[in-house]
This record gives structure tokens, sequence and C-alpha cells, in this order.
């Protein structure tokens, strides 16, 4: 305590003497103000106006206009994407409408001098180049995203379809171009360079938003999805050889002219291959694990890159091109691949990205569409688009033995255009090849054949299957879960429930994680954990498990739909701890309840989690589901012992069909029990109790109601409860928060009404 008082004393006259010394500097040196012109320009300004200069000044400074501008961007393409997400649409669509949105098609037209402001002409020179390095950063992530492994083990389908996919629409293209050129593009570029961008605006797959798609729609293992990326992935790979030379050609004004930028890109993609690519699988064995990756190897990656990217510029091939090279050479180490891609895949996608869609928006002037004929050009080249890449790919996956239904899917995920389209389209309007009013038609197409992906896919899913009927013919369980370890406890409680019938139902496991945007190698990883603790509980019951996985944003649609698909006929979930309790209010907050509801939510740690459902998550799952659903309370159940069934009127009747089936399918003895003292006894002389109990007299005991029995709050002890008078034991919450670990039933909507008038 002294040494912290002396401190504090030294400091003291430390600040006082040299305070004081500074004061008497600045004094002494007043005199000189007589020669500056700025002091007697200043003397005539009052202190508040030339505050509000100030002020003024730094905002239209050039980097508090650039922060500005990217907090507005990242800002509306959150927004739009959240919005998108929510009608199953990807959200890089909704990010590409963002930037249309804030762009002169829209807030410039309604609102233009919000738009000067925000966006004045000087200012976007610093938004390009940031967009253009984000789009550095961003094809060296999908060069990386390549598996080469797949692409060799599908190499005879992925060429046919793939390179389908490219000559059919780039001919189509530039089919297409006799009809518009001479009108639209002839004042502004030369007739060979426009077709070819149109032909390559046609034939462009987006390779991200198809392996999202993928992901999405769980067909990432299936063979039609392996299929889908690697035909995409090759696509990629031949569509972004066949730009560099469509800009080698329209550099060099003529194909000749070009060759020679053609002949040194062959080189330097020799040389990337043969000696850059070996040297860096050498070093990469050394730097494997993310533990020794360290900042100097990350710093030579980046150096790579950027000499890759610097290289392929001045040759005259695009900067992105040697951005997608150096990703695509990088070593095949899964570990260090994976490393690699959190280190430059988030500030990509998250930051810079949106940068780009917004400077593509500014581009874009929807209001240059002003006549019925323009249109018209602008829906014939959507028609040509889709017909040309769905089209095609579809017809030469027919070719090379596919059905006809995997081959539409397969036409239909390769229509998808998204991002890397607009990449081209920006290369050909900076190159003054593609005139505004074609730049925005290509854009409308572009934003067209994405957004179409996903309703198509339905379609041809639900055509196929209503002409297909191929069903499973017998009984379905669902087991949906989030925690890895949920999956295991789920199956248990099937097996209680159940017991040797299991082996006769197929048992569907269904994990999903939430977010879309994450990148595949983390999403095998994360499948891969999943299932491990359900796997290996299922392989000690000797039951077969039909594992589901997929990425998603809407948890509870999901469940609904793949209810609904695979008619289930029981639905097990898992719900968190505080399943359909009232939060308990103490006495000084109770006139601000929603706060400490909210404040006692966010204290749970697994608020979030998916596998851990809350009242509001479970109650829309109820609503639009007509199977059996059970959802299990955990509260530390490692082995179930004692088995508890809480009866509590005629209501709950349907239990007893699942007592049958526990006593029938197991050695499991059941203790039933009153809700309480006051509960209706009528339940008592159900027939079917009787006969149950009568068939299996040593194994059903009647107990104590739940106030009187301690051993229904023991760690090991299960109880099963309607779903109704659940609800209702939720509001006398001192004996139901003791309660030990719950299987909350409810039964099938459909089979209610008729069962409870027959136990009447």
């Amino acid at each position: 305590m002294k040494r912290d008082s002396k401190n504090y004393l030294i400091y003291t006259l430390m600040m006082l003497i040299f305070g004081v010394l500074i004061y008497t500097a600045l004094w002494a040196g007043k005199h000189f103000d007589t020669f500056s012109e700025a002091h007697k320009i200043g003397q005539n300004v009052k202190a508040f106006q030339m505050f509000k200069q100030i002020i003024i000044d730094n905002l239209n400074s050039s980097i508090t206009t650039l922060i500005i501008q990217i907090i507005v961007i990242l800002i509306a393409v959150r927004i739009f994407s959240f919005l998108f997400k929510r009608i199953g649409q990807p959200g890089v669509i909704g990010e590409i409408v963002a930037g249309i949105v804030l762009g002169p098609s829209l807030l410039g037209h309604f609102f233009p001098n919000v738009f000067l402001t925000l966006f004045p002409e000087h200012s976007l020179t610093n938004l390009n180049l940031l967009s253009q390095i984000g789009l550095v950063l961003f094809m060296f992530v999908i060069g990386m995203e390549l598996d080469f492994s797949v692409l060799r083990k599908k190499m005879n389908e992925t060429l046919v379809i793939s390179h389908a996919g490219i000559v059919v629409p780039f001919f189509l293209g530039i089919l297409t171009s006799f009809w518009v050129y001479e009108e639209y593009a002839s004042q502004h570029t030369a007739f060979i360079p426009f077709s070819l961008f149109i032909g390559i605006s046609m034939s462009i797959t987006a390779f991200p938003v198809l392996a999202r798609i993928v992901q999405e729609r769980n067909m990432t293992k299936s063979p039609i999805g392996t299929l889908a990326i690697a035909s995409a992935a090759n696509d990629d790979v031949t569509a972004w050889c066949l730009l560099a030379v469509v800009i080698a050609i329209a550099k060099a004004g003529s194909f000749v002219s070009a060759l020679f930028t053609i002949g040194l890109a062959f080189i330097y993609i020799l040389f990337m291959f043969q000696v850059v690519r070996p040297f860096l699988k050498k070093i990469g064995n050394v730097y494997a694990s993310s533990e020794v990756i360290n900042k100097t190897f990350v710093g030579f990656i980046f150096l790579v890159l950027l000499i890759s990217s610097v290289i392929t510029e001045i040759i005259g091939i695009h900067a992105l091109f040697g951005a997608f090279m150096a990703g695509v050479i990088m070593p095949s180490n899964i570990g260090f691949r994976k490393v690699m891609m959190d280190k430059v895949e988030d500030i990509a996608l998250v930051f810079f990205l949106p940068l780009f869609f917004a400077f593509t928006g500014l581009r874009t002037q929807i209001g240059l569409l002003n006549t019925p004929e323009l249109w018209c050009i602008c829906i014939l080249l959507i028609i040509v688009a889709v017909t040309g890449k769905l089209g095609g790919c579809a017809i030469a996956a027919r070719m090379v033995g596919e059905t006809w239904k995997d081959s539409l899917i397969v036409g239909t995920l390769m229509n998808t255009r998204g991002l890397m389209e607009l990449i081209a389209l920006n290369i050909g309007y900076e190159m003054g090849i593609l005139p505004p009013s074609i730049f925005v038609m290509l854009i409308i197409m572009a934003l067209s054949t994405t957004f179409m992906t996903t309703p198509l896919l339905h379609w041809v899913e639900r055509y196929f299957s209503l002409q297909a009927k191929k069903r499973y013919s017998g009984e379905k369980i669902l087991l949906s879960f989030g925690l890895p370890e949920s999956g295991k406890n789920l199956l248990i409680m099937a097996s209680i429930l159940f017991g040797k019938q299991l082996r006769k139902t197929e048992i569907i496991a269904s994990h999903f994680t939430i977010g879309t945007d994450l990148n595949p190698i983390k999403a095998e990883q994360y499948q891969k954990e999943s299932f491990i603790p359900l796997k290996k509980q299922a392989l000690r019951m000797k039951l077969k498990i039909h594992p589901h996985y997929k990425i998603t944003d809407k948890l509870e649609q999901e469940i609904i739909h793949q209810v609904d698909d695979e008619k289930i006929k029981f639905l097990f979930i898992g719900a968190g701890l505080q399943f359909l309790q009232t939060p308990l209010i103490s006495t000084h907050n109770e006139y601000f309840p929603k706060i400490n509801n909210f404040y006692r939510l966010l204290k749970q740690k697994t608020y979030q989690l998916p596998g851990n459902l809350m009242k509001d998550k479970t109650e829309p799952i109820f609503s639009h589901i007509d199977c059996s659903i059970g959802i299990l309370v955990n509260r530390g159940l490692t082995k179930p012992e004692n088995i508890f069934i809480i009866l509590n009127g005629t209501k709950d009747a349907f239990l007893f069909f699942y007592m049958e089936s526990i006593l029938k399918n197991s050695r499991r003895n059941i203790n039933i029990s009153r809700f309480e003292q006051t509960a209706d006894k009528n339940i008592w002389k159900n027939p079917i109790l009787l006969t149950l109990m009568s068939s299996y007299p040593n194994r059903i005991n009647v107990c104590m109601p739940i106030e009187e029995n301690i051993q229904m709050y023991e760690k090991n002890s299960l109880t099963i409860i309607g779903y109704e008078t659940c609800m209702e034991a939720s509001e006398k919450s001192d004996h139901f928060r003791k309660l030990s670990s719950l299987l909350v039933i409810r039964e099938k909507k459909t089979d209610n009404s008729s069962e409870n008038e027959n136990i009447e």
C-alpha cells in the first residue's frame, strides 16, 4: 500500500513539473505567430465555426467516406442475406440484391441525394480497389476447395457433363450475339470479343453456390451430389482457363496476337504445377498440423498468392486467374487447407465480398431497360442461358448413364451462376466490352438462374417421387438431435418404448448444423463427429441407423419437411432442461418480467443448441406434424433403471399402448402413478389397463403420486408423461422441477380423438 502511495506521488510531481515546463515553452514561442498567415486567418474565425469546419472536413475525408460506405454495405448485406435465407434461397443472392438496392437502380433513383452523399463519384475508386482485393482472396479459397481426388474418381462422366455445359451454352451465346450486337453493342466494341464474352457468360457455373446447395440438401455423400460437385469443379477450371483466353483475345485485338499471351499463360500454368506445387507440397508436409503453421509460413503462402496474381495480370489474363491457380496448387493436406481457409475465408466472404456486390450494384442501372424490346432481349438471354446450361448438362448426364431424375438435378445445379458470373461480367464491363444495358441484362440473368435453382430442385424431386412411388413400406422412426451425445440418448429412448420391435423398423437419425456459410471441409468433419456416439450405441444394440446430415438456417422447417417426406410414425427430439417451465421472477424484478426472462435466457448456455429445443421451438413443430412425438428432457440420465408412467385422467389413456409395447418387447418393469391425489381416478378402471395388469401381474407396480414419491426424483429414473399432463404439471413448478429425466409424449393428432372416444 505504501509503494502505491509513493508511485502516485511520483506520478503527480512528474506531471506538474513537465506540465509547467511545456506551458512555459509554448508561451515563449508565441512571438513566432506574427510570421504565420494561418494565425492571422484563425484570429478572424470563431472557435465553434472552426470546430464545425473540422467536423465537416473529417466527414468528407476519404477514409471516413470509405468506412461509412463499408458500414452501410455490411448492414444491408446481412439484412438481405437473412431475408433470402428465410425464403429458402442461398444467402449470396440476397447479398447481390443488396448491392443492387444500394445502387442507382433503387437508392439512387428514389433517394438521389442520399445516394450521392453515401457514394460520391470520387470515392468509388477506393471501393473498387478493396473489392478487387476481396475477389483475389475469394478466388484463392475457391482454388483450395477443389478436390482433385473427386475429379479423378468421376473424370469420365464429369468431362462429358462439364464440357457439354460449356460448349453448348457457349455456342448458343455466340449465336445470340448475332441478334444483339448490331443494335446494342456495335458502337462500344468489336464483334469477336463481344460474342466471346456473351458465350462465356452463358457457360459459367458458380461452384461455391452449387457446393452450398448440395450441402444444404444433404447430397454431399450421395453419388449424384459427388457427380454435381465434380462436374462444377471441372467446369470452373475449364471456364476460367477459357475466360483467360477470351480476355487475351479481347486485349490483343485478334486471335493471332493473343497467341503470345496464351503461350505465356501455358508456360505459367506449367511452371505452377511442375515447379511451385511440388515445392509447396514438400514444405507443406512439415507444416501439416495447425499447431505448427506459424505466421512466417502463412506470410509465405500469401506472397505466393500475390506473386501469382500479379503475373497473370501482367501477361494479360487477369489477377483473379492467378489467385485461383495459387489456391489449386496448394498442398493437398486437408489439415493445412482447413487452417488456411479458416484464416482467409471469413474475412473474404464477410468483409470483402459485400464490397464487390455493392460495387457491382453501383454499376447496375436497371432503369436502362426502359423499353419492351430491351426486356425481351433480357428474357431471351435468360432462356438461352437456361437452355444451354441446364439442357446441355442434363442431356450429357443422361447420355453417360444417369437417370432422368439425376440428370435434371445435375443440370439444375450446373445452371447456378451467382457470384462467379458477376466476376466475369465485371471483367467484361471494366474492359469496355459489355455496354451498360447488356451488363444489366446479364446481371439479371445471373440472379434469375441462381434464384430458380432451389425451386427447380424441389419440383424435380417432388415430380419423380410421385412418379416412382418407391417409399419405404414399413414403419419409420426419426431421431432428430443437435449434440452428438443426444443422438445416443434418443436411441435409448426409442429402445425403451419399442424394444425388439426396432429391428423391424427403419431408424433415421438426423443432425442439423445451423448456418449455411459452412465450408465443405468443416461440414465433412462435423458430419463424421456428430454420429459417432449414436453409431456406437446402435452397434451395441445391433440396430441399423440411416444417418441424415444437413446444413440449414431453418431447423424447425427441416424437421417438419422430413417428417412429411419420410412418412415418419414417431419423432424423437431433445429439449432443454427448462422445457415448459415458467421462469420464476424475483420480487425486485416483478415490474419488469420481460427483461428478467430475457436475462435468464441469456444466462442459459445451451439456449442456441439445435438439440435443446425450448417451448417456442417445439410448438411450431407440434402444430405442423401429425405423427407421435417424444421429447426427451435429459436431467443427467445415464442408464434408465426405473420407469415411471404418469396418469392424469382419460387424456393419458394413449400411454397404455406404450406400456404394452414396453412390457411386450423388453423385460423392464413399469411403475404407474397419478399426477396428484386429486387426479381423475376413473383412469384406473380402464379395461385396457386392467387387461395389462392381469397379463403382467408382477411387472406393473402402482405407486404413490409424484408429490409423495421420492424415487421419481432419483437420477436414473425416467418418467414418461403425456404432453397435456406435462403442461399442467409445469405450472406446479415445485414438483415438476424435481422430477427425474422426462420423456414427454404427444400422441398423433389424428388418432387422439377417436382413441379417446373408444376409451370412454
